[in-house]
């Protein structure tokens, strides 16, 4: 259902690795229909024209159908299709982050009624093989922490901007361009497309239903390259990061945002569209995984791995093997409550007493200094750059309000969080 970009992937895929794929899977997969909203174009060479329909709720319905695989995306008509599929006892698979996070719940229920197969590798990070790896290759571990590159268009947006002093405009125009970004990256620029893939990751590593809705998420809108030109003489590099941590008290810490990462950390090595999800279990110690996070054969791939599990599943008669794995019902720590470091970027009145004053401020509020940084950018302003310990998000909120109604304040340009990984 759906032959855009990553249903001619996944077209492709099992066209062209038939063979090893069916020796795998102990029998073959045959593709017996693709469905489109259109047929009045180019379709990839691997496609045969005489499998395409129209009729997409025609061919969930067809009795020789064992599993559909969804490729449209959104909640409409890709819900209700995918449903039908699995009251009908019919395994699914679906690269459809926004349907899984969402409405996950309702369809693994389904699955579970009928003893059938829901599986979402695709959803997030691409090809790279993460949702089974923490299904079940670590299953055995408690994951305490889950940091994730899981966009592919920004973070290939701030490589630009960073190793090229681009503005955001410009980089965001050359992803749109080489096809890393879509023609309306909206979801993309704001976190929203991480914010879903957090989500599921979340869920999977914590055992627990992670809400999209209550993921504190900030998009890289304010990120500039002098940010970016800081952050390198920091010894920091930008990325905007997914991070799934255990909360005091036992809830989770769920956000999406652009961090200040060491250098030195294996994630801020993560370049141009690529991905990768770092897990730290207590008992494996620290993993990453990396490669393409989206594009048509990247995901074709993770597509057809899931097909692959759904046939041996279906030969040895154990479909719906792994279902959902929320069994816990933990809360989300509220975003005040968290505790980070900051980056914080001020123009201010250059003259006696500035540090001091705005040092009063961070300090009435709990919020101690590591470093600073004053350069001189025009006549009679100076630029500030301060870097602070840890300080929990409530005091910060506080402190930067007092400090941008300070007289000496020009503006508070840029906030980022630090993130140690410590």
């Amino acid at each position: 259902m759906g032959c855009g970009r990553v249903g001619t992937g996944v077209v492709e895929v099992l066209v062209k690795n038939a063979q090893p794929i069916a020796q795998r899977a102990g029998m073959p997969i045959q593709l017996v229909g693709i469905a489109e909203l259109s047929l009045d174009r180019e379709f990839s060479p691997a496609v045969d024209r005489k499998l395409l329909t129209t009729d997409t709720p025609g061919l969930v319905n067809r009795e020789d159908v064992h599993c559909v695989v969804e490729c449209i995306g959104g909640l409409v008509p890709a819900y209700d299709l995918v449903m039908s599929a699995l009251k009908q006892g019919k395994s699914a698979v679906t690269s459809n982050k926004e349907l899984i996070a969402k409405r996950g719940k309702e369809l693994f229920e389904a699955a579970d009624s009928k003893r059938v197969d829901l599986l979402f590798e695709a959803a997030v990070a691409g090809g790279i093989p993460v949702v089974q790896a923490l299904k079940e290759s670590l299953a055995g571990n408690r994951v305490r922490e889950l940091w994730g590159i899981l966009n592919g268009t920004t973070n290939y947006v701030l490589t630009r901007m960073g190793e090229r002093g681009e503005p955001l405009s410009a980089a965001l125009a050359e992803a749109q361009a080489l096809g890393y970004a879509e023609p309306d990256p909206k979801n993309d620029v704001t976190g929203t497309d991480t914010a879903y893939k957090l989500a599921i990751l979340a869920s999977i590593a914590f055992s627990s239903r992670a809400p999209v809705e209550e993921i504190f998420k900030e998009g890289i809108e304010r990120v500039t390259p002098t940010d970016l030109q800081y952050a390198a003489e920091l010894g920091y590099v930008v990325k905007l990061l997914a991070i799934a941590r255990d909360g005091e008290g036992g809830g989770m810490e769920l956000r999406v945002h652009p961090a200040f990462v060491p250098t030195e950390h294996p994630i801020a090595a993560v370049r141009e569209n690529y991905n990768a999800v770092f897990v730290r279990g207590n008992a494996v110690g620290d993993l990453m995984f990396y490669g393409q996070g989206a594009g048509s054969l990247p995901t074709g791939s993770a597509i057809v791995g899931d097909l692959i599990t759904v046939a041996r599943n279906f030969r040895s008669g154990a479909r719906g093997r792994v279902s959902c794995t929320c069994r816990e019902n933990l809360s989300v720590v509220d975003i005040e409550q968290v505790k980070t470091r900051y980056y914080v970027r001020m123009a201010v009145r250059d003259q006696p007493g500035v540090l001091g004053a705005t040092a009063m401020v961070f300090g009435k509020h709990d919020a101690s200094i590591a470093s600073v940084v004053q350069k001189r950018s025009a006549k009679d302003v100076a630029e500030i750059v301060w870097v602070t310990h840890l300080v929990q998000e409530a005091n910060m909120r506080r402190a930067l309000e007092e400090i941008r109604a300070l007289p000496v304040v020009q503006a508070v340009e840029s906030v980022i969080r630090v993130e140690e990984g410590e």
